[in-house]
């Protein structure tokens, strides 16, 4: 997939990420989380803080970053501040098959702001306009963070089975 049909597939629908991280003795993990891009957008509050760059897209454009929020005790915030790298997968269930995978490096924020800015938009992607401000406030709460990620690498395929 080139640069512009890569976007477009994460962002379709409601697409789940599959985010792969290791647990502390080196075992895989692997949940679904809920996730956009951040392609500069958000002004001061969407900005944040965290990792910046990512690769390139061989036109001078940046690659976005990926931004979703995780839970101080959960085993995934555990497991990306031991090492903040990790895989997202994302993919097409239905024939002929597809997927991206998004090779990462994760930055955090606590960012009252920042963390409702963002849970609000990904709340509008998964649970539409009507409940994003609910969802948005609750994950916008003491101890949840923004993970803003810079893409390392990109890898996709369309049409696995054709």
């Amino acid at each position: 997939m080139g640069e512009s049909e890569w976007r477009e597939f994460v962002l379709t629908g409601t697409r789940t990420g599959k985010l792969a991280t290791h647990r502390a003795d080196g075992r895989p993990h692997v949940t679904p989380v809920w996730f956009l891009l951040d392609e500069g957008e958000g002004g001061e509050a969407g900005r944040g803080t965290g990792t910046g760059g990512g690769v390139g897209t061989g036109d001078g454009q940046a690659v976005p970053m990926v931004v979703f929020t995780t839970w101080h005790a959960s085993l995934k915030h555990k497991a990306l501040r031991r090492d903040p790298r990790f895989s997202l997968c994302i993919d097409d269930q239905a024939p002929p098959f597809s997927y991206v995978m998004l090779e990462c490096t994760a930055g955090f924020t606590d960012d009252p702001d920042t963390v409702r800015f963002w849970a609000t938009r990904i709340a509008e992607r998964y649970m539409g306009p009507d409940r994003a401000a609910e969802y948005g406030e609750r994950n916008a709460v003491p101890g949840e963070y923004l993970v803003r990620a810079t893409i390392d690498n990109i890898v996709s395929f369309q049409g696995v089975a054709d």
